[in-house]
């Protein structure tokens, strides 16, 4: 059972998840950068996350993969396209 100090250590850090994808996503929606620049920003923002939360690469595939492949391809939401892989790195060719 987990103790409530390490409670609100996890707690701490999801907020800091939160708030690095959601600085990530407004550098890449806001910014004109190249297709390389805004990968660039994915990779950083999960280093950062993977950091936080160590191993779970994939959890963050799952849970942010398509809005960052999204904003990075320019493609919208629906479009039916999908990694081969479902992970967020690499992204589909150009």
């Amino acid at each position: 059972m987990p103790t409530a100090e390490e409670i609100r250590d996890e707690q701490r850090r999801a907020r800091r998840v939160q708030v690095i994808v959601r600085l990530a996503q407004a550098a890449i929606e806001q910014s004109r950068l190249s297709r390389d620049e805004a990968e660039a920003v994915v990779a950083a923002a999960r280093a950062h996350v993977l950091d936080l939360f160590p191993g779970r690469g994939e959890t963050f595939d799952i849970l942010y993969g398509r809005r960052f492949r999204r904003l990075v391809t320019g493609c919208p939401a629906g479009d039916g396209r999908r990694s081969p892989t479902g992970r967020v790195l690499p992204f589909p060719p150009r």
